[in-house]
C-alpha cells in the first residue's frame, strides 16, 4: 500500500529559538567554503509563495504526487491546464535581494555551491553558476516513454496550439496565486476541456516536467553530487527551507555527523533545528542584505 508522502511536520518542544543576530553566519560567509542549501522560502519575496510558512501553498492546495500524475488521464489534465496558466506567472518572476546576495557570495569566492529545493530557476537568473536543482525544473519537460528532453516554452507554445480557448480560462484566472510547483488553482469548468498533448517524438509518451514530484525519488545521481559538495563544505547554509521533506534534511544530518557547522535562516522553526549550530528568524532579503555588507563585499 502507498503512503502519502511527507507534506508537513510539527516541532516539538526542547529546539532553540531562534535569533536574530547574524554574527555566526557572517563568520562562517567570512572564512570560506560555505555550501548553501535554500528553499521556497527564498522565492517568496519574488511573489512565489512558500509551502509551509505563514501564507504557505499547503493551507489552500495540495501538490500532486507522482503516483497521482502517472496513474490516471484525469490528474494529468489538471496539472497540465492548470500549470499552463502558472508557468506564465512562475516566468514573470524575477530574483529578488536574496537570490542577488546569494550569487554576490558565489562570485567572491565564500560560497562554493548551492543546491536548491526551488524549481523556478530564479537563483540561475541571479547569475550563480553551481547551482544544484535538487528537485529539478520547470523550465524542462520529459517524455516518461522515450526520454525525450524539451523546453516548456516549446509545450507552452503546443499547448496553447491545442487549446485556443484556453486563453479565456486564463484572463478570468489571471490574479490567481501562484504555487511552488508552478500551478494554480482553477474550477472544473475551466479544466475540463483542455487537451493534453503527447511526446512529439514517440507521439504517444506522457509528458511529465522535469520536477520531482512529491512520492517521487530524486535522482542518485544528483543526491551524490550533493554530498560531495557538503562534505567539501566548511558550513551548510540553510536559507528559507522549513527540511520537512528528507530529500533536504538528509544533507544538514551529513554535515551536523561531520562535524560541518549547519546555520540555519529561516522564519519559523524547522525540521533541521536540532542540528544547528545557530539558527537566525529573520527576513532572507533583509538578513543576506547584512551578511553580504558583513562579510565586507
Amino acid at each position: 500500500m502507498r503512503t502519502r508522502p511527507t507534506l508537513t511536520w510539527e516541532p516539538t518542544g526542547g529546539l532553540p529559538p531562534a535569533s536574530t543576530d547574524l554574527t555566526a553566519v557572517v563568520d562562517a560567509v567570512r572564512a570560506g567554503g560555505v555550501a548553501v542549501l535554500s528553499g521556497a522560502g527564498l522565492s517568496t519575496e519574488s511573489g512565489i509563495p512558500d509551502y509551509r510558512g505563514e501564507h504557505g501553498s499547503l493551507r489552500r492546495h495540495t501538490p500532486m504526487t507522482f503516483q497521482e500524475f502517472v496513474g490516471g488521464e484525469q490528474a494529468r489534465q489538471r496539472y497540465w491546464a492548470r500549470s499552463q496558466l502558472g508557468w506564465r506567472a512562475m516566468t514573470r518572476a524575477r530574483p529578488n535581494a536574496g537570490h542577488r546576495a546569494v550569487t554576490a557570495l558565489a562570485q567572491a569566492g565564500l560560497v562554493s555551491g548551492v543546491i536548491t529545493q526551488n524549481v523556478d530557476g530564479l537563483q540561475q537568473s541571479a547569475g550563480a553558476r553551481d547551482v544544484i536543482e535538487l528537485h529539478g525544473s520547470l523550465n524542462r519537460v520529459i517524455c516518461l516513454g522515450c526520454g525525450l528532453a524539451c523546453t516548456r516554452s516549446e509545450l507552452d507554445r503546443r499547448l496553447r496550439e491545442a487549446n485556443p480557448r484556453f486563453e479565456a480560462a486564463a484572463e478570468h484566472h489571471r490574479a490567481a496565486r501562484v504555487n511552488p510547483d508552478g500551478d494554480v488553482d482553477l474550477p472544473d469548468e475551466a479544466v475540463r476541456e483542455f487537451r493534453v498533448v503527447a511526446c512529439s517524438a514517440c507521439g504517444t509518451g506522457v509528458l511529465k516536467p522535469d520536477v520531482v514530484f512529491f512520492g517521487e525519488n530524486v535522482p542518485p545521481e544528483r543526491v551524490a553530487a550533493c554530498r560531495r559538495l557538503v562534505d567539501g563544505a566548511a558550513a551548510l547554509l540553510v536559507l528559507g527551507s522549513s527540511l520537512t521533506v528528507m530529500s533536504g534534511l538528509r544533507f544538514v544530518r551529513q554535515a551536523a555527523q561531520s562535524g560541518t557547522p549547519v546555520l540555519i535562516i529561516n522564519q519559523g522553526p524547522t525540521r533541521g533545528d536540532r542540528w544547528a549550530a545557530h539558527r537566525v528568524g529573520l527576513p532572507l532579503g533583509e538578513a543576506l542584505h547584512a551578511v553580504v555588507a558583513g562579510a565586507s563585499l
